[in-house]
């Protein structure tokens, strides 16, 4: 099975209320050495999220606001809006950033790893069914995926390959050196050796895949790749 947001989360996570005052987010952020935190209700469900970023704007506003104080200023765009509202923000619930973008923990981690790619956040708040905080995945445990060693990738790469193709262990030869997997062996179809491809560039940790699979003769699986290897 492809690993997911709650093998790598955070369970104990910090979090603050809305009312919690800016000195207090700031203190929050630098005792934990942690640079952003969710905001919850009284349920404890996530209602916004706030960054070290946040709280850096706020200082670099005002400054900017004072140095502008006798000066006339154009019309605000939106964002320059936002910034001006949040270095005014003496509470969480105005500093933070809502909606929150959250993830629940069956999230995949290649999933989460598109969220935060497409959203630009370094953080996601992690939530139950009913939206109640649980943890918190930040890029770094994403990241900590490329750490397996290339032997236990390639363990992986064979049983997930094998099992998605129903052929024996024998029917593919896997090399794995810094991350990159090698395919080599003969298959019976071409979509056999399109499908290896696939499933090993999704195992936790590869890289990228070379493959020098061959195969005998043209021809279509009656299976889908996704009921190939969405059940392993």
């Amino acid at each position: 099975m492809y690993r997911r947001i709650k093998d790598v989360m955070t369970h104990e996570v910090v979090s603050t209320g809305g009312q919690t005052s800016f000195k207090q987010v700031a203190r929050l952020l630098s005792d934990n050495r942690i640079s952003g935190l969710p905001v919850v209700d009284g349920q404890e469900k996530v209602v916004g999220v706030i960054s070290e970023t946040y709280l850096l704007q706020h200082q670099a506003q005002q400054a900017e606001e004072h140095g502008r104080r006798h000066v006339r200023r154009p019309k605000l765009t939106r964002s320059a809006r936002t910034a001006a509202a949040k270095a005014r923000a003496r509470t969480a619930v105005r500093l933070m950033t809502r909606p929150a973008i959250t993830a629940s923990p069956d999230h995949y981690l290649t999933e989460a790893a598109k969220i935060m790619s497409e959203r630009d956040v370094e953080r996601l708040p992690v939530v139950d069914d009913t939206g109640r905080l649980v943890g918190i995945v930040t890029r770094g445990d994403l990241l900590r995926v490329f750490l397996r060693t290339d032997e236990e990738i390639r363990r992986d790469v064979i049983r997930r390959v094998t099992s998605g193709l129903d052929v024996p262990r024998y029917a593919v030869d896997v090399g794995v050196e810094a991350g990159v997997v090698t395919l080599k062996g003969l298959l019976e179809l071409r979509d056999d050796v399109e499908l290896a491809t696939r499933i090993a560039a999704q195992v936790d940790g590869v890289v990228a895949v070379s493959s020098r699979l061959t195969h005998r003769r043209t021809g279509s699986r009656a299976r889908s790749a996704a009921g190939a290897f969405g059940h392993m």
